[in-house]
This record gives C-alpha cells, sequence and structure tokens, in this order.
C-alpha cells in the first residue's frame, strides 16, 4: 500500500510500504477514507533531522473496518469509524478518569507503526481505540467528523480546562485550525465574548463566523495592549493558547483576568517558562495539555451529526495521497489552513 513517510525537513514522501495486517487479537485493520495534515507536522517538517528508515506521519484519520482480531468486540467489518490520535484501551485506571492519552497500554500512530496519510492503518487496542459512525463513507459530514480525531476536541479540551462557562469572556491564540476549534468550543460552552488573536483575514473571518465577536491583528505588546482596550483593561476569564511558542504563552499570560485561567494545547515548542509574581499576584490559573479526544468524541459527535457545528469548515483543500507532500508546503507557506487527504 501507499503511505506517507517523512525522512528530514523538507523531504516527505508517498512510497509502497508493507500492507498492515493482524499481529495481536486486539487490532483492526481500517481502510482510510480520509485524513490530514496537522499544523502539529509542520514542527518536524521544518525540524526533523535527516534519517534513512524515515518515519511514518498522521495522527487524524477516519475509515472502514477491514479485518478485526479475534478479541475485538463491539466492532464489525464494513463499519465506518473515526480514530483518536493516540490508541487506548479505554478500559485501564487513567481511560476510566477520562485521560486516555495516559492509558497504560496505549500509544500513538505513525512512527513505527501506521500512520492516518495512508491506505489502510493497523489499529491496536481497537475495541477500545476506535468509535462508530453512524453515516456512509460518502456522506457531507466526512470533513466535520474527521476534525473529531484531533482538532475539535483538542479546541474543546482547551475551552473545558479554561473553565469557560456561560458568560464567559475569552481570547483565542491562534488562527489555526485548533484556535478555530476552539472558538467553536467556547461559543458552544456559552461564552459571551470572544477575541480570536490573529492575522490571517481568511481564517479570521471563519473564525467570526464560528463565534468570535472581536479580532485582534497585532502581536506582541500591540496585541497585549489591544485585547487590554477590549476588556476595560482587565483581561478575559480564560485564555486559550492554541499555537505552542513561548511568545503566545506570555501573551496569554499577560491577557488573563485576575482569576482566570490560561489553558495551552499548542504543542510547546519551548522547554521552559516563568510564572512570576505577578501571575501569583493575580491568582492566574494554568492548565491544558494534550487532549483526551477519545473521552470527547461521544459528547462532540451529536452535534457535528445534527450540523449544530461544522468544524469541517477549516479544510480549505483536498488532496489525493499522491499530493501529501505538496499539502505539507502548503501548510507551510501559509496557503492553506488544513487539508484534507483522500486516499
Amino acid at each position: 500500500m501507499k503511505a506517507t513517510v517523512m525522512y528530514g525537513a523538507g523531504d516527505v514522501r508517498v512510497e509502497e510500504v508493507p500492507d498492515p495486517t493482524i499481529q495481536q487479537p486486539t487490532d483492526a485493520i481500517v481502510r482510510v477514507v480520509a485524513g490530514c495534515v496537522c499544523g502539529s507536522d509542520l514542527w518536524p517538517y521544518k525540524s526533523l533531522p535527516a534519517s534513512s528508515s524515515g518515519r511514518r506521519m498522521g495522527h487524524e484519520f477516519l475509515g472502514v473496518i477491514e479485518e478485526t482480531g479475534s478479541q475485538v468486540s463491539g466492532l464489525q467489518r464494513g463499519q465506518l469509524v473515526v480514530a483518536p490520535f493516540v490508541w487506548s484501551d479505554n478500559t485501564c485506571d487513567f481511560c476510566r478518569e477520562g485521560l486516555q492519552t495516559s492509558c497504560r497500554h496505549g500509544g500513538t500512530w505513525g512512527h513505527d507503526l501506521d500512520g492516518g496519510q495512508g491506505e489502510a492503518v493497523r489499529v491496536p487496542q481497537a475495541a477500545g481505540t476506535l468509535v462508530p459512525l453512524p453515516v456512509e463513507e460518502d456522506s457531507a459530514l466526512i470533513p466535520s467528523l474527521l476534525s473529531l480525531s484531533d482538532v475539535m476536541c483538542t479546541g474543546h479540551h482547551c475551552a473545558v480546562t479554561a473553565g469557560v462557562r456561560q458568560g464567559s469572556t475569552v481570547t483565542v491564540i491562534g488562527d489555526g485550525a485548533v484556535g478555530l476549534s476552539a472558538v467553536i468550543a467556547a461559543k458552544r460552552l456559552g461564552a459571551e465574548r470572544i477575541i480570536l488573536m490573529g492575522r490571517h483575514t481568511a481564517r479570521t473571518d471563519l473564525g467570526r463566523e464560528f463565534g468570535a465577536t472581536d479580532v485582534v491583528a497585532a502581536r506582541g505588546e500591540e496585541g497585549i495592549a489591544a485585547v487590554q482596550e477590549l476588556t476595560g483593561g482587565d483581561g478575559t476569564h480564560a485564555v486559550l493558547e492554541c499555537v505552542g511558542t513561548r511568545d503566545a504563552l506570555d501573551t496569554a499570560f499577560a491577557v488573563t483576568r485576575p482569576g482566570g485561567t490560561v489553558s495551552r494545547v499548542g504543542a510547546p515548542q519551548y522547554e521552559e517558562f516563568t510564572m512570576g509574581f505577578g501571575l501569583f499576584l493575580k491568582n492566574v490559573n494554568l492548565s491544558g495539555g494534550v487532549a483526551p479526544a477519545r473521552a470527547y468524541i461521544p459528547e462532540l459527535l451529536p452535534d457535528v451529526l445534527s450540523g449544530t457545528i461544522e468544524p469541517g469548515k477549516v479544510f480549505d483543500r483536498t488532496v489525493g495521497l499522491d499530493e501529501v507532500p505538496e499539502a505539507y508546503r502548503a501548510m507551510n507557506d501559509r496557503e492553506a489552513l488544513k487539508v484534507l487527504v483522500r486516499p
């Protein structure tokens, strides 16, 4: 079969790899119907050291079950399913606590396992990982359902861990797919005011459609001043940091209302940061982390199926599998927001 392999920074290839097979009785084989390129894939695209073995890519996909192991229950051949961006047994103590990203028997896609940017995937712990979808594979809802694999659940996790509730004021930092999903999540949870910090007009226009009440295009001190002006100098109850850079985190702390919460879900591209005495005096909280998508999919799925939320609108380009290297380039060069891949 064909799959995407990254051999180093900027070196993405689509090549023939072995077809996946059942290796454990808890495995399933899924034929990929839709995958995508994630913003977090751009970090290795910019910095991965060159290697001769390469790294399989793609952690977001949905598809049709082709085969199941002897111990897989609740799933059957021919079902359309969505896979969270980590696999988990959904039964261990961490999973029962809603933290499937820390599953004692879980793991991540790609690397030495199949990735979602390919024609098929071996899914470990299939019964705990895969969520059946009550639609056909040609449904118009496929892009929004695919978003539940990662970005919509990540945006939701950001809003939930920041404590967004009815009447909250919220700042969302970042107009990428996760930031826009965080706008959807904040609106869904009842936020009264949502300030989106981003400077790409097409993206911030979509953010307004999703529920942003204000847009701040400036960055750094100018951007902080603009948010403070909009909020009467107080900042917002919740700040959703969806970028992952130190500058974005510093901005988040600066625009948080006393007693408020910063939630960070952007994959951190820094090692250290300081919450100094000023934040101590403001009683600012820090939350966030990697999103347990498997915990959130059942909650968000009905709203996607009903059309109440349409996170699939973050996909602004669709390519075939052979065009994945171009998809990376387009996203890296800000020519595309998020690219959907149809094998």
